[in-house]
């Protein structure tokens, strides 16, 4: 057995600085790791060799590349060549576009850690508008807004918690609390920073997307980027042009929905609402453990679980969760249980929410008829008035200016203003977002949605999400069901320390 490593990242400084060292050398791409691997499968040669003659031979590569991958219709092969982009100065409207790709990485700028200055994009659909000045004036307002609350909020978390403001290393923390709860009256056209990592396949994906959509700034984003990655890799990212599909679908769905529902009231429904789930999620989950663990089929197992008693169906759930850990997935049985959620939730939340890709996640547009989160923090130190005062002017240029761009509309809504989503996932990564969400460390507005889902789960499949919790009442919960707390090594990291022994 021999493992090689092949390759890695490295930041492109370096190897600048490398050629001007040695010279430039045209080897310097992925194309030649997605080529060499994609021989692999009818090249019987080493795979050390199959990569050296492609680095000999890199023109050659990129053919391979080009016959590979899209005449012979190999399109994974492209999945070897991955690219790191440093994104900035995107709007957090436009980022939410970016982020909709499920298998790209992204560390993103946080607007609850980073304090925020006057930094903001102007729709390209406004600039040379009559609206612009209107647009511009309504984002320095909320800009001014956001200062003059954090001000106040930061004097009320500093009083609030004076015993920890006593001591200066926790001064970040509670500056932390004071700017999350202040940027939920900052707009969508605010910029931000991502730090992304995307496959070639994935960018293909992306770029086509951009360049269909009929948002001005996605496009602009769409056609960097591809000139940014064509330079280096021409042969692994062809079809990056807008298509009809990209284009047309979801217009022509907008146009048809307004014909039918013409006549519809609009209604504002809760704020979580559990709209479809496995039926029996407790029983599949339950045959699927013991499907795993036996020689039965699938339907042996349902006939088994069905005749058991409840007492029965807990012992599988209880020893299949025997020795886990608050940082340990579930069996990958637990994702034979669905549920599908409407969420209605602030910009801010949804910018937590969309973080959870093992999902499918569709959205509505951004709408002022489903009113405001307003932090309680705010209303705490009396600026509510002024804050809905805000709302309400952005509001106003917004119906300004989605009568003549409504794509660019939604820039001047903020961080309070909500949208309704689809959300369908499974049992498994419901449990994630408990665990992550639902921890007392997080923010609030995610924990309450993260709150309901769970506790609505939990009714309609008791044993499934049984252990599901928030991470800090993961001891107290396992204790509850297992008469004692789970067995924990700490972990030998600097600054770790033993949970339960």
């Amino acid at each position: 057995m021999k493992v090689h490593l092949a390759g890695y990242n490295v930041d492109t400084a370096v190897l600048k600085e490398m050629q001007d060292m040695v010279g430039k050398r045209d080897d310097l791409t992925p194309e030649v790791l997605s080529a060499s691997y994609a021989r692999i499968s009818r090249d019987p040669r080493p795979i050390e060799e199959i990569r050296r003659d492609a680095r000999r031979e890199v023109e050659k590569s990129r053919r391979s590349n080009s016959t590979i991958i899209f005449k012979m219709g190999h399109h994974s092969v492209a999945e070897h060549a991955v690219f790191n982009l440093d994104i900035v100065g995107v709007s957090r409207y436009c980022m939410e576009e970016l982020e909709k790709f499920r298998l790209c990485s992204y560390t993103e700028k946080s607007q609850r850690y980073i304090t925020l200055d006057k930094d903001y994009v102007i729709p390209q659909e406004l600039q040379d508008s009559a609206l612009a000045p209107e647009f511009v004036y309504m984002v320095e307002r909320q800009n001014r807004a956001y200062q003059e609350f954090y001000a106040d909020l930061k004097r009320q978390v500093f009083k609030k918690h004076a015993d920890l403001a006593a001591d200066p290393k926790n001064h970040n923390l509670l500056e932390g609390w004071a700017k999350e709860d202040a940027r939920y009256v900052t707009a969508l056209a605010t910029q931000s920073q991502v730090g992304m990592t995307v496959n070639a396949r994935n960018l293909e994906l992306l770029l086509r997307r951009f360049a269909s959509s009929g948002l001005a700034e996605a496009q602009a984003l769409g056609r960097l980027i591809y000139e940014t990655v064509a330079k280096v890799a021409p042969s692994i990212v062809l079809f990056h042009e807008a298509n009809d599909r990209d284009r047309l679908t979801y217009p022509g769905l907008r146009d048809l929905a307004d014909r039918l529902i013409k006549q519809q009231p609009f209604q504002v429904s809760g704020t979580v609402k559990i709209m479809d789930h496995s039926r029996n999620g407790d029983l599949m989950v339950a045959a699927a453990l013991l499907h795993t663990s036996s020689g039965l089929d699938l339907a042996a197992c349902l006939k088994m679980v069905k005749k058991m008693s409840l007492a029965k169906r807990k012992e599988i759930f209880k020893t299949a969760l025997a020795h886990l850990q608050f940082y340990d997935s579930l069996p990958r049985e637990f994702e034979y249980a669905g549920l599908l959620f409407e969420i209605t939730l602030s910009a801010a939340c949804f910018g937590q929410l969309k973080r959870h890709r093992m999902s499918s996640l569709t959205v509505q547009d951004y709408d002022p008829r489903l009113g405001l989160t307003i932090p309680a923090a705010i209303v705490a130190i009396g600026r509510r008035a002024d804050f809905i005062r805000i709302a309400r002017q952005s509001e106003d240029i917004y119906r300004k200016i989605y009568k003549e761009a409504p794509m660019a509309a939604p820039y001047v809504l903020t961080n309070a203003h909500r949208r309704r989503v689809l959300m369908c996932l499974n049992a498994r990564e419901l449990y994630h977002i408990s665990r992550l969400r639902e921890d007392k460390h997080a923010q609030w507005d995610i924990q309450n949605v993260a709150r309901r889902m769970r506790e609505q789960a939990q009714a309609v499949m008791p044993l499934v999400m049984g252990l599901a919790c928030g991470k800090d009442r993961y001891n107290q919960m396992y204790k509850k069901i297992y008469g004692r707390l789970p067995k924990v090594v700490a972990a030998e990291l600097p600054g770790a320390r033993k949970i339960s022994v």
